[in-house]
């Protein structure tokens, strides 16, 4: 696949701080791309590059083999949507809409035509009189969109967009916004710490960890082969035990195996078993003795966290058991994220 925007060994500092080292990506015409991380990562800081606000100290970002970086923003062909929205509180829902389109020294009449075309997109017929400071949260990141949006731009940049927002309505512009970025054809990049958000919405994922890729690839494959510790930590399996992998691959607690090489596993709490105390898996799976410290109610269920002898590890369970309960964690062997143990 020839990229439609590529960024080629980007490396941007502040003094003696790199921000981003080495950055390399190549997103396909009509992808969308989810830069995850936690915050300072460098996430934010690569979507500034791109939209031409930081200058980078080295390598390039091209669209379509055309390099941006001697461009100055209003030239790149791309638009940014902000964590804040930034849009006028004194403009109409048209008048932020259309503003773009006014700086640009379009027609009236075209720009009404262009509006209009903006709010049956966005499903807001009706709302270009109001004041934006009478709608809600959801309606404001409509308006926000639409201005984005209503130059045509050749690159959507998207700024945690749906941070503000409370889940329930974050939830239903996720699959808004992934439909209207399908059926319009656009290539996006969104910046988010939020993994379910870069699961629902991208195409693919790129997992930014201090100012480098740790991984870049389709959700299935970042959520279920992870490439490091640190990805498989930052999708959710964040239990970790030491472990010997045996000669015939099998797994098992190091102590039971003392002849096996020592690895490190990763599991997420919901795909191991909270069991009776002395209960053991089917084969193949890794049982682990505890106790019972903490207990929490999360709707579904309940979240346990166990002391083990390997350390603390969460679970989740359908039934209640009290703190102080001797119980077995059951790991299916399918379950374990198996990597190499780290050096000394």
């Amino acid at each position: 696949m020839t990229p439609y925007l590529e960024i080629d060994s980007l490396c941007v500092g502040y003094g003696a701080t790199r921000v981003l080292d080495r950055v390399s990506l190549a997103i396909g015409k009509g992808e969308m791309v989810a830069l995850l991380g936690s915050s300072g990562c460098g996430k934010t800081t690569l979507l500034r590059s791109i939209a031409g606000f930081v200058t980078p100290e080295s390598g390039a970002i091209r669209i379509e083999g055309r390099d941006l970086l001697a461009l100055a923003p209003e030239k790149r062909g791309a638009a940014m949507m902000f964590q804040s929205y930034a849009l006028w509180p004194h403009m109409s829902v048209a008048a932020n809409i259309g503003y773009g389109l006014r700086m640009r020294g379009w027609k009236r009449d075209a720009i009404d035509r262009r509006v209009e075309e903006m709010l049956a997109l966005l499903q807001l017929e009706g709302f270009g009189p109001r004041s934006v400071g009478a709608l809600s949260g959801g309606q404001r990141q409509r308006v926000a969109l639409g201005r984005a949006l209503a130059v045509s731009p050749s690159l959507l940049l998207l700024d945690e967009p749906m941070s503000n927002l409370d889940y329930r309505v974050r939830v239903d512009l996720r699959h808004e916004l992934r439909a209207l970025q399908k059926r319009i054809g656009i290539t996006a990049v969104y910046v988010t710490h939020d993994r379910e958000e870069a699961l629902t919405l991208a195409d693919r994922i790129a997992v930014i960890d201090a100012g480098r890729v740790a991984q870049y690839a389709t959700p299935q494959e970042v959520f279920h082969r992870p490439a490091s510790p640190f990805v498989a930590g930052f999708m959710g399996a964040d239990n970790r035990l030491t472990l010997a992998l045996r000669g015939d691959g099998s797994l098992a607690l190091p102590a039971a195996a003392p002849e096996g090489r020592s690895v490190r596993a990763h599991f997420r709490a919901d795909d191991a078993r909270l069991a009776d105390a002395g209960e053991r898996g089917a084969p193949g799976d890794v049982t682990l003795p505890g106790v019972v410290e903490q207990v929490y109610y999360v709707g579904q269920g309940y979240r346990y966290r166990v002391r083990t002898a390997d350390g603390e590890v969460w679970v989740h369970g359908g039934e209640r058991r009290d703190e102080g309960t001797q119980a077995a964690i059951v790991v299916p062997r399918a379950s374990l994220l198996v990597f190499p143990a780290p050096g000394p």
